[in-house]
């Protein structure tokens, strides 16, 4: 079979590309076929694997690609949250317009394939008229209180229509905040929840935007991935209705992922997070769900991390299997 990636280059995408790779088969068939399509090309790795094709460039530039027939498609090229507040006009190409493409490429092929949108979320927020209960559910009413929400949330109805009309078998996962993403900071306004985690753990002092006491639900990069392959996996019928749905997520505080630092990593790298109020990323992440639950993820057999200090303790296991440790762990003793 003949899968698709967008996004396949970034970390979610390149990690879900090994583990497609890895796993050989969905649903029983084989993957005989990878196309990754991003602005970048993906790791050596991936490149070097025989069943993968790579695609670079914007997705607006990919109809014929997208029109080349597909067996499964995961959707997760995105704008990403702080981007589309301070550019509406990126968040609207990279967002609707490249999504809008993908599926009308998908319904030219005509063979209707899986299709897994990466979904968020930031689909929820309140309204005067629809407040936000303190966990958000697979059917609490929808009200986005940013750009980046709202396209998440208009691509759902977008690809519940083209399935309804048969073009694609498609289903948007909903997915918690994921950390602890390795690397650099990026233009999500959530990037703090890794980064408080990360930047300790290399030595290096971090800065918490928001007050300790807020709360949201958070998921490991391998839960996350274990999510969307369920999800592609499921048929119509196992999901039970409606096409989207929250994956699991942890419900956490910063002051409790901080003392799970502390516990794994002592005291000493705790005390390189320190707090100042960031207002643009205060307002944003006030406009959020403190928590979520998951019974229709729960059904397929997903269940959300044990604990946060079990989500550092992946990631320093990830670190630790990389070509040099040393430097993200150059905080933690002894590495």
């Amino acid at each position: 079979m003949k899968i698709l990636i967008t996004g396949g280059a970034g970390f979610l995408g390149a990690r879900l590309a090994r583990e497609l790779l890895k796993k050989g088969q969905l649903n029983g068939r084989a993957i005989t076929e990878l196309c990754i399509a991003d602005l970048s090309p993906p790791a050596a790795d991936l490149c070097a694997d025989a069943r993968v094709r790579v695609h670079t460039g914007p997705m607006l530039n990919q109809s014929e690609l997208f029109a080349s027939g597909f067996d499964g498609v995961f959707h997760l090229a995105s704008a990403v949250s702080g981007e589309c507040e301070l550019d509406f006009d990126l968040g609207l190409r990279s967002n609707l317009d490249s999504t809008r493409a993908l599926l009308e490429g998908l319904r030219k092929a005509g063979n209707v394939p899986h299709l897994v949108f990466a979904s968020s979320v930031a689909v929820f927020g309140p309204d005067a008229s629809n407040p936000l209960p303190d966990r958000v559910a697979d059917n609490t009413l929808p009200s986005p209180q940013t750009s980046y929400g709202t396209h998440k949330l208009m691509c759902e109805y977008l690809i519940a229509d083209y399935t309804r009309k048969g073009f694609v078998d498609g289903r948007s996962a909903r997915l918690m905040t994921v950390t602890v993403r390795p690397g650099q900071p990026n233009g999500a306004a959530s990037s703090f929840f890794s980064g408080i985690i990360r930047e300790p753990l290399a030595g290096v002092a971090a800065v918490c935007p928001v007050d300790a006491n807020v709360s949201h639900p958070v998921s490991s990069p391998a839960t996350t991935i274990r999510g969307l392959i369920a999800v592609y996996e499921a048929s119509q019928q196992a999901l039970g209705g409606r096409l989207a749905l929250n994956l699991p997520g942890l419900n956490v505080r910063v002051s409790e992922m901080l003392q799970a630092l502390q516990d794994v990593a002592g005291a000493q790298v705790r005390q390189l997070v320190r707090f100042e109020r960031d207002e643009r990323i205060a307002g944003i992440v006030a406009n959020w769900p403190r928590g979520a639950s998951a019974d229709r993820a729960r059904t397929l057999g997903l269940q959300s991390d044990e604990s946060f200090k079990s989500i550092i303790e992946q990631y320093i296991a990830d670190c630790l299997l990389s070509v040099d440790p040393v430097g993200p762990l150059k905080g933690l003793t002894p590495y």
